[in-house]
């Protein structure tokens, strides 16, 4: 599964050729490098490792500056893997940047969900609330019962009730891909990605579209 690694830079809007604006979203996507190649010979499953954000040495593990050393690349804090069915054509070393992607190719995007801190249900949830009118005045943005009466007596794991919000890994799938840029390595997808302004996201080929191009042959 063809995928890079990037920063998000924000949201801005572009004009499609008919004229009409299109919220995108700016991914600052690699260079990343292939720090490791696995293949199904050697460990049982083929896949690439992609490095991503350059560092210091200094500041990585002895045992990743050993792993990096030996692959013989730049010192990278992020490492992430993707998997293939088939052996990948890719070599230790090589580098990967945006236009891995073309536009109007769909992708999904993962990363962490903004964090919003112990949040009620209206908020987490999507709850209703109570009622406005008739008497009440201190229930309308309570969650409710949420038990079961004597018999179980009890509320059930899982339950949805207020708690910790956000700070979450969140994927955004069947993006499509507005713009390319590999000049400036910059990825341009309709529409909305999690995470705050300068957090990693990683970018994938459409898991939906690839199954479904298969079903098609």
């Amino acid at each position: 599964m063809r995928g890079i690694l990037g920063k998000k830079v924000g949201m801005t809007q572009l004009f499609d050729k008919s004229g009409a604006v299109v919220p995108v979203t700016i991914i600052e996507a690699g260079p990343c490098y292939v720090t490791q190649v696995k293949t199904e010979d050697s460990d049982g499953y083929n896949a690439v490792q992609l490095g991503y954000e350059e560092v210091p040495e200094r500041k990585l593990t002895k045992g990743q500056r050993g792993h990096l050393g030996k692959a013989g690349t730049p010192s990278v804090r992020r490492l992430r893997e993707f998997r293939y069915e088939v052996a990948p054509e890719v070599s230790v070393g090589d580098v990967v940047k945006a236009d891995v992607f073309v536009e109007g190719e769909l992708v999904d995007v993962s990363g962490v969900s903004k964090g919003r801190g112990f949040s009620g249900a209206v908020r987490r949830h999507g709850f209703a609330g109570g009622p406005k009118t008739h008497g009440q005045s201190d229930r309308h943005r309570a969650t409710g019962s949420r038990g079961a009466g004597t018999t179980p007596g009890h509320t059930f794991p899982g339950t949805r009730a207020p708690g910790q919000y956000g700070s979450a890994n969140t994927t955004v799938q069947n993006l499509k891909v507005a713009l390319v840029d590999p000049e400036r390595n910059l990825i341009a997808v309709r529409g909305a990605i999690p995470g705050a302004r300068g957090t990693l996201v990683v970018v994938r080929e459409s898991g939906k579209a690839m199954r479904k191009s298969k079903k098609a042959k």
